[in-house]
């Protein structure tokens, strides 16, 4: 007779220990396979893509290639590239406020009273985060400004050192460290209730309108409470092994395809170990003139090109190289074996912009890839323009198995 084995079942002898890989007898009963856990994983260019490189100009799986297109033509059936997408109501006080909302759809970002809304990856991660030592990891290429806000509109701050993240992942810590570990959390949590107490206090003596604002706070109270219990419990598990050496940072922000590229390699290790389901990675302006090789204007001046040829041409070769990183991250996820497919075929992967001509400044026509996902791919989908990117992500959502029919802007969902 077979017996099933526990997914967390580990090899250990002589004081070392060795985490199992998803074995077919950890499934419930053995020779039944579980269903592979499915995954959503959000890349944001923030400076667009140059129109006239990237759109072709029929729909369809036939469709005649572009510039950026022939850069992924080894993945041609691995994705579908969608126009007519946008949210609407995006003109902020500042020209790049878009950047806040690509994953929200609030609208007026920025302007006087503006208060974000949760992100579409939050919402994934309050419904399946749970089930992972992190409920989402939200990363940048720049400093801790993300895409990613919490229900009560509060930004998670990006991390951006690949080297720290592989570190928190998959290295495990000396015994003091843990120890230290636990008492930061212990100590975080019982920090937590006595400020609950505090402000139960306060809401009695408190006016209606100062009650509502402290609704807010008693969310935020109970959303880190929840966080730390979760870790506690993560923290006496082992880290998953993986057989890859810990990344180097780049320290130099002009490098940005190096420091794109070591987010993107991070990302096949993060969902072949089920570390967390929901990613989100911001490619942010780094103010600099990047490394690449003919190139002496900064990102963001070339992304304003004023229609100049070689302002254009060199914002090309930038382009080129971050869509070569979205290529470079299709074909990593395909060539790791999952549960009779791929790991692309479990991931759905958004690769887009909050611009959809960065020149402009306006965010109608927003660039966007949908990858992998099992999904039947049509080449290139032509949509009404207006049609709510928020349809899109009502789908994605239901994917993943949120049920829900509504998310920001969105009047459905779209048919994938």
């Amino acid at each position: 007779m077979q017996t099933s084995l526990h997914r967390r079942t580990l090899l250990k002898g002589a004081g070392v220990s060795l985490a199992l890989p998803l074995l077919e007898s950890t499934s419930p009963a053995f020779g039944a396979s579980s269903p592979p856990a499915r995954r959503m994983v959000f890349v944001c260019t923030t400076l667009g893509l140059h129109s006239p490189y990237l759109w072709p100009e029929t729909p369809g799986r036939d469709y005649e290639s572009t510039p950026y297109l022939d850069l992924l033509e080894d993945h041609r059936g691995d994705f579908t590239l969608m126009s007519g997408l946008q949210h609407e109501d995006q003109v902020g006080r500042q020209p790049h406020d878009s950047e806040m909302t690509w994953l929200t759809a609030a609208r007026k970002p920025g302007v006087g009273g503006f208060r974000n809304t949760v992100s579409v990856d939050q919402v994934a991660a309050g419904h399946v985060g749970d089930r992972t030592r992190f409920p989402s990891l939200t990363l940048g290429t720049a400093n801790s400004k993300s895409q990613s806000y919490t229900a009560n509109g509060v930004m998670i701050p990006s991390q951006t050192s690949p080297a720290r993240l592989f570190a928190k992942l998959f290295l495990a810590g000396s015994r003091e460290e843990v120890r230290r570990q636990r008492q930061k959390l212990s100590d975080g949590k019982s920090i937590l209730d006595e400020l609950g107490s505090q402000a139960r206090s306060l809401r009695r003596r408190a006016s209606a309108a100062d009650n509502h604002l402290l609704d807010d706070y008693f969310d935020s109270v109970r959303a880190a409470e929840s966080n730390i219990t979760a870790a506690q419990g993560w923290l006496g598990r082992p880290k998953p092994n993986v057989d890859a050496e810990q990344p180097t940072d780049v320290p130099d922000h002009r490098d940005l395809i190096g420091r794109v590229q070591l987010l993107v390699d991070l990302v096949p290790l993060i969902v072949q170990t089920d570390s967390t389901r929901v990613v989100s990675i911001m490619i942010q302006d780094h103010f600099v003139v990047p490394k690449v090789e003919g190139v002496t204007g900064n990102h963001h001046h070339l992304s304003h090109h004023g229609q100049q040829p070689e302002k254009i041409a060199q914002l090309k070769r930038i382009e080129t190289e971050i869509v070569q990183c979205f290529g470079s991250l299709l074909g990593q996820l395909k060539s790791q074996e999952e549960s009779g497919g791929t790991l692309l075929d479990h991931t759905t992967v958004l690769f887009g912009s909050n611009l959809g001509n960065a020149n402009a400044h306006h965010t109608r026509n927003l660039p966007v890839f949908l990858a992998g996902g099992g999904l039947r791919h049509e080449g290139y989908v032509v949509h009404d323009e207006g049609t709510p990117l928020c349809n899109l992500f009502v789908a994605m959502l239901n994917r993943m198995g949120v049920e829900t029919d509504r998310f920001g802007q969105s009047t459905g969902a779209l048919s994938l």
